[in-house]
């Protein structure tokens, strides 16, 4: 039975002037124009993989946007034995790096799309480059993450013999999906990190702000006892978040959930059916401990759509 070789990349796009233009690279092993891509690590998680390939490969640092149509093919080892690979791709924004070439690439051209289309080597390449174009074409390419995230897992309250509940930390297993989310987070390059001041949620996301050298914003009107007094303000706080239109990640807990993805549902009305689906899939389980959902936003305040959606589960 053929294995399965996962791999995932990016489609590096700008707008200069008035023209979409998009990143190739060109392998000299193969002598082919490609997307940046590369096979997952062991235990990596496709976003991740797909933002550090792009970088190895290209030299450039991205921020992933939306995700765009996976490829599968089959492949044939040296012994003739298939194996069946498939990459998952996202649009990208460069939001940094030198630029220097790396890890067998020799060019990284800058092409309209029309200009890629003809240059791709692949047809299944194509698929990307379609979809990426429509997004544009329809408004809803030039997104911005909204990345909400509940808590970990912690010490249970049975087990916790504390009086302030707001002092549970996480569990050894809750630590070790903090530490997972590290790589995930980053790929999305959030710019703000809002969070419940309660311990097991202050734990989830401090590895991620420790790296990316933030501090995580306290809210109490995300914390249980917060929302208990007064349901309205983490919606409303959510809202603000919404005015602002900046890449950030918004942790809480199980009983705050409903009140902020209702106000996230209505902005889906536009969205494709499985995006609503995976987001309703994951509201009805107020996310599962240590899930980061991912709602890529297109504008801002009473403007502001969320275009796809993408689960980041433990």
């Amino acid at each position: 039975m053929p294995t399965t070789i996962p791999a995932a990349g990016t489609i590096p796009w700008r707008v200069a002037g008035a023209t979409l233009e998009v990143a190739l690279v060109h392998r000299p092993r193969y002598d082919d124009w490609s997307w940046p891509k590369g096979k997952l690590d062991p235990g990596e998680d496709w976003a991740a993989a797909a933002t550090r390939e792009t970088h190895e490969e290209t030299g450039l640092t991205v921020r992933l946007g939306l995700p765009l149509p996976e490829a599968r093919y089959t492949l044939l080892d040296r012994d003739g034995t298939p194996s069946d690979k498939v990459v998952r791709y996202w649009a990208a924004r460069v939001t940094g790096g030198s630029g220097r070439l790396v890890n067998e690439i020799d060019d990284v051209a800058w092409l309209s799309h029309r200009e890629a289309h003809d240059r791709l080597d692949y047809a299944r390449d194509r698929d990307q480059l379609l979809a990426l174009v429509r997004h544009h074409q329809a408004g809803t390419l030039d997104t911005w993450p909204l990345v909400v995230v509940r808590h970990a897992q912690a010490v249970p309250r049975s087990a916790w013999d504390g009086h302030d509940d707001t002092r549970r930390p996480l569990t050894r297993a809750g630590r070790e999906r903090a530490g997972a989310l590290v790589p995930v987070l980053a790929a999305y390059a959030p710019e703000r990190v809002v969070s419940s001041p309660s311990v097991r949620c202050l734990e989830t996301v401090a590895p991620f702000a420790g790296v990316a050298g933030m501090r995580v914003r306290e809210r109490e009107s995300l914390a249980e006892e917060g929302f208990a007094d007064d349901p309205s303000r983490a919606p409303a706080r959510l809202q603000r978040m919404l005015e602002r239109a900046r890449p950030a990640v918004l942790c809480t807990h199980g009983p705050v959930l409903p009140a902020l993805l209702d106000v996230l549902r209505p902005l889906l009305e536009d969205a494709g059916a499985p995006e609503r689906e995976r987001f309703e899939r994951s509201a009805a389980t107020k996310l599962v401990k240590g899930e980061a959902l991912v709602c890529h936003v297109a504008g801002a305040g009473p403007t502001a759509r969320v275009v796809a959606v993408e689960r980041h589960l433990p």
